[in-house]
Order: C-alpha cells, then sequence, then structure tokens
C-alpha cells in the first residue's frame, strides 16, 4: 500500500508551528507496513490543494491529509475537496448537535461559523472525532482512498488509531515490516560503520541498516520486511546480536529509550545515587536526568556554580587553584566533583566547566573548551572536549558526553546489586 501524506496550513510554511503530523503518521503506517512514498506541506490555496490532489492520487493507493477543518473562512480544503469531487457541500446536523452540547458543557453559545463548520461534501463518509469537532472524512475516487482530517494533532491520533488503520488494513494487504534500534554513543557514525562493515555488507537483501546521528549518539536502525512477523523477529535478532557483539560498550538501549533513561536504570539497579555540579551547561545535565519519570530514586541534587564565588563557597574549590589553572580546567572539575561529594552525600558526582560561546575564549582555551569529571570517593575520571562554536550545540553535545560518563562510571566501577538494568 502506498500512501502520500499532504500537510495543509499557512503556519506550516511559515515556519510558525512544525509540522509533527506526519511524522506521526509516516511512523503509524511505516509500523503496519504501508509505504510511505512522499509527504508534502501547501498552504490554504484552493488551486493548490487541487494540483495537489491530482498529484498524490496518480501515484498512491491512500491520500492521507490533515489541516483546514476548522470553522474560520481560511479553513477551506472542505469546499477544494468538495469542488474536486464534483459534489455539493451538505449539512450535517448530528455534527452541529454534537457542537453544540460541547458548547453547553462549558457555558458558551455557539455561532454562525461553527454551523458553517458542519457543512461536509455530500460523498464523504464522516470518521468520528471524540477529541474535537471537526470529524474526519473518507473518500473514494479512482481506486485510491483520500481521507481529510484535523491539523490539531490529538484530534488527528485519535481519527487515525481508531478510524483510520484498523480500516485501512481490511482494506489493502500490508507487507511484514519490522524495526529493531540500537542506541550507541561515544563514537561518530563512519568509525561504527567502520567496525561493522563486513556484517553490514553481508545483510539479506529483506534487511536495511539505517544510521541516524545526532549530537553524541548514533542510532543503528534495522529494518526487515517481507516475510511473517516471527522470521521477520529471527533475522532481526541475529543481526542485531552480531552487531551488539561488535561494539557492546557503545550500546547503552535499544529503540525509543533515551540515554538519561539507561544511566538512571542503571544507577538504580545498582543502588547508587548521582549529584551534579555544573557550570557551562547551566543545569542542563540536571534537567536532562530529572526528565525521566522516577529519578528521584537516584538523584539527590546539584548546583549550577556558574560563578567562581560559588565554586569556592559551595563546592570548596581552592582559589589557587582558579587562579592558576582556571575554571575551565581539569584540576577545577576534579574539585568540583569532591565537593559535590563531599557537601551533598552523593555516591556519584559529575562536575563540567568549560567555554560555552560564542564569546568568552582565549587562545589557550577557545569556544568549545569543555572538562568534564566523573568521581566517586575512591576514584575521578576526565575527559576534555574540544568542540565547535555554537552554544546551544556545544550545551547539548558536552550533556551527552557527561552522561555518558557517568553511564561507564557506574558500570566499570560498581558490581549489580541486582540482576535487572
Amino acid at each position: 500500500m502506498k500512501v502520500q501524506i499532504i500537510t495543509i496550513g499557512d503556519e506550516i510554511l511559515i515556519g510558525q508551528i512544525i509540522d509533527t503530523n506526519s511524522a506521526w503518521m509516516a511512523q503509524q503506517l511505516n509500523a503496519n507496513g504501508a509505504q510511505v512514498v512522499r509527504i508534502e506541506s501547501i498552504g490554504d490555496e484552493y488551486e493548490e490543494i487541487q494540483q495537489t490532489l491530482d498529484r498524490s492520487i496518480a501515484n498512491a493507493d491512500v491520500v492521507l491529509i490533515t489541516g483546514g477543518l476548522g470553522p474560520t473562512k481560511d479553513d477551506i480544503t472542505k469546499k477544494a475537496l468538495a469542488d474536486y469531487f464534483n459534489t455539493e457541500m451538505e449539512f450535517h446536523p448530528e455534527s452541529f448537535e454534537r457542537i453544540v452540547k460541547i458548547f453547553e458543557r462549558w457555558g458558551r453559545t455557539t455561532t454562525e461559523a461553527h454551523r458553517q463548520q458542519c457543512y461536509m461534501p455530500k460523498n464523504a463518509e464522516l470518521l468520528f472525532n471524540k477529541m474535537g469537532s471537526a470529524p474526519g472524512m473518507w473518500f473514494e475516487h479512482k481506486n485510491t482512498v483520500i481521507i481529510s482530517m484535523p491539523g490539531v494533532p490529538y484530534e488527528m491520533k485519535y481519527i487515525m488509531k481508531y478510524g483510520v488503520i484498523p480500516r485501512l488494513k481490511e482494506r489493502f494487504p500490508m507487507q511484514g515490516i519490522l524495526h529493531r534500534t540500537i542506541r550507541t554513543v561515544g563514537e561518530g557514525e563512519s568509525r561504527i560503520a567502520e567496525r561493522i562493515e563486513d556484517i553490514e555488507s553481508a545483510l539479506p537483501q529483506h534487511i536495511k541498516l539505517a544510521f541516524l546521528p545526532s549530537l553524541g549518539t548514533v542510532r543503528l536502525r534495522l529494518t526487515a520486511k517481507g516475510k511473517t512477523e516471527e522470521e521477520l523477529a529471527a533475522d532481526i535478532q541475529h543481526y542485531s546480536q552480531q552487531i551488539e557483539e561488535r561494539i557492546p560498550e557503545l550500546i547503552y538501549g535499544h529503540d525509543s529509550q533515551k540515554l538519561e533513561e539507561a544511566v538512571g536504570q542503571i544507577l538504580k539497579a545498582r543502588g547508587l545515587n548521582l549529584a551534579t555540579a555544573e557550570s557551562c551547561t547551566g543545569g542542563h545535565i540536571g534537567h536532562k536526568i530529572t526528565s525521566v519519570p522516577g529519578s528521584s530514586a537516584y538523584f539527590i541534587g546539584g548546583f549550577v556554580a556558574y560563578s567562581n564565588n560559588v565554586k569556592v563557597q559551595q563546592l570548596g574549590v581552592q582559589e589557587h587553584t582558579l587562579k592558576q589553572y582556571g575554571a575551565v580546567s581539569e584540576q577545577t572539575v576534579i574539585e568540583m566533583v569532591k565537593g559535590t561529594n563531599k557537601v551533598l552525600g552523593s555516591d556519584i558526582a559529575v562536575a563540567i566547566s568549560g567555554v560555552a560561546g560564542p564569546g568568552g575564549g582565549t587562545k589557550e582555551k577557545p569556544v568549545g573548551t569543555v572538562w568534564i569529571a566523573v568521581g566517586n570517593q575512591k576514584k575521578i575520571v576526565t575527559k576534555k572536549l574540544s568542540i565547535g562554536k555554537d552554544r546551544i550545540k556545544n550545551i547539548e553535545y558536552s550533556s551527552v558526553q557527561a552522561l555518558n560518563m557517568i553511564r561507564q562510571f557506574a558500570v566499570e566501577q560498581y558490581n549489580l546489586v541486582t540482576e535487572n538494568i
């Protein structure tokens, strides 16, 4: 089944909102064996909608449309669809009654715009929308199914989940497809590709490997198509295991798992707690750690020690250390770790100090110079980063490196308390 996705709205084209609908729909369709052949965003223009429909219907079995179904005059999708199918608009009293009841519960009254919203193309089969006032619409034209849905993400998702995907699975034969994502940290995609080159070259034709890099991490996605679900699962497991045995030290999780979640699981399994002392990242490491539900079980707190005074007064960094080596130095982050462990009584502490940019760099310590330390009462390990000149990227990349150092330190220095991580 070939699918084309069309998102409608001027707000998408001018960058006022990000089109998350297409990504979500593509993920759901792909997981159910459909092939998305094209994703297109267009404005609220009558002729553009009609021309895009022409192209899409010629090249796809299913066309999914979101946007332009609201009560205001700029929402013209329904009119464009009615004219395209050469049908008239028809008032749908059940939809209007539902809107009236919703507004009554809110203590509000409907307007003429809400009444106009309930005029639908006569040939449309309406799809119930529990999450909003505008129903989805199902059309069939020239052996192609065209489905129009609201652009509000939670409304579209409800219609897709309960009204669209189950029906498409009944209508079209779906090709078997299975994904497995291996999440890595610590090396770039080119180095990983070199290490597993022979495994990738030996993959059978029905299995593909994709490298998906981001700041500090690389996802390796294996995709298998065409066989039964049991056969695909066995194939994915076989080749995933080969890759994992080749680069075990780089792997922190699978599929949708985040690095901060993996770090939390490792700390919790070992009965450890963690504290942070951040300068250049301004609390970003702590933010990532505490974004994980249940992080209070292992994260006890931290310092945003941005100024040297805070480093000295709160963490016990020696003034002569700062004078001799500077705030951005191995010696300073070591003392920050020691001070954090002492003040907060943490099992492990991470400290970071650097020049995030875009200003503040020197010849000896240019923008992007970052020192990280992780340690306990007995041992401290350090790492120097030389990154780039983009402040936000420097903060994000440094935070990822710090989290990975915590992961490695906990695994190497502490035995498991339980068998399940």
